[in-house]
């Protein structure tokens, strides 16, 4: 040992000796490193609220947020239980979509769309027309059924409120509907050419029209329904032994008279070689047949109702309807 080692040992304060420590290796620059990324803070979970299909149901345990225990950290699955599936977007099958772990309430639609101002316009409209619809089936009844206190009172205010718009009738649904076919003939009384009179023999004008509505997809509408409504209105406005009443009962006559007339000159050459004069019109009324099955029997004759001889106008004559 020399003095320096003295020395040295005498500078630390003792008198072991120490081997000196390596070197410290260098490490890489400080910039050469990558930077660290900012951690950020971790939003806290909110509770979601459960579906429809997530309601507790007797039996089953309570509903708890998905991700929450009791004390509001993560919960894990109790063992054996199957864990629920994902949906696609990862938020569970809920029914229900999420957003940041938020449940979305479903959208509005129809009246509850609407803002309150409108909901509550909408709601008057709706009772409106309900109330109108009721008056008006009590109205429509009340004009079909037979003859109370109310309409004895308020039959004016019921006519008012159905005619003629609303006017309904029992003619499609009647307790004894039509059973029976009626047919209108027609015969002339010709004066010819050289002076004589000839009466023709009796024309079906309502066959006529019928052979042209069989088989015609679109028929006319005047040979459905011309003739066939001249008669009625003559009925209507006729006694049985066929005296007019008031003053539609000539104008029914006159009416009828015109039509067969021009039917007569028009559609059959029974007016051909002479001149009509005077017409008569008849009706002739068969009972329809019920079917083989029925054990009803009804008469097959035809019943005529004839009308008296009608002179022709000079209008009428000169053709002036053909």
């Amino acid at each position: 040992m020399d003095a320096n080692d003295e020395d040295s040992g005498a500078r630390r304060g003792t008198g072991a000796f120490e081997p000196s420590k390596p070197p410290e290796q260098p490490g890489p620059p400080e910039h050469s490193r990558p930077p660290e990324k900012p951690r950020l803070p971790e939003p806290p979970l909110l509770p979601r609220q459960p579906g429809a299909s997530e309601q507790s149901r007797p039996g089953e345990r309570p509903y708890t947020p998905e991700g929450a225990g009791p004390s509001g950290a993560h919960a894990l699955p109790e063992p054996g239980a199957p864990a629920e599936p994902d949906g696609p977007d990862g938020a569970g099958v809920s029914g229900e979509a999420s957003d940041g772990g938020r449940a979305l309430a479903a959208p509005r639609v129809g009246v509850a769309a609407l803002s309150p101002r409108y909901q509550v316009g909408a709601a008057v409209a709706l009772a409106v027309v309900a109330v109108a619809a009721c008056v008006h089936l009590l109205m429509v009844f009340l004009s079909l059924a037979p003859a109370n206190t109310v309409t004895k009172q308020h039959g004016k205010a019921v006519e008012d409120w159905v005619y003629p718009e609303f006017e309904q009738n029992w003619k499609l649904f009647a307790p004894n509907p039509l059973q029976q076919n009626v047919g209108v003939q027609v015969r002339a009384e010709l004066r010819t050419n050289d002076g004589g009179v000839r009466t023709t023999g009796w024309t079906d004008l309502s066959a006529q029209d019928g052979a042209a509505i069989k088989g015609n997809p679109v028929p006319s509408h005047t040979q459905q329904n011309e003739l066939r409504r001249a008669w009625d209105f003559f009925v209507a406005t006729h006694t049985g032994d066929n005296r007019p009443v008031a003053l539609r009962g000539a104008l029914s006559e006159q009416y009828l008279r015109r039509i067969v007339v021009m039917r007569l000159y028009r559609d059959t050459p029974a007016a051909e070689g002479g001149v009509i004069q005077r017409v008569q019109v008849r009706s002739a009324t068969t009972n329809v047949q019920p079917p083989e099955w029925s054990r009803e029997r009804v008469s097959d004759k035809p019943v005529y109702r004839q009308l008296p001889w009608w002179s022709v106008t000079a209008e009428e004559t000169a053709g002036g309807v053909r």
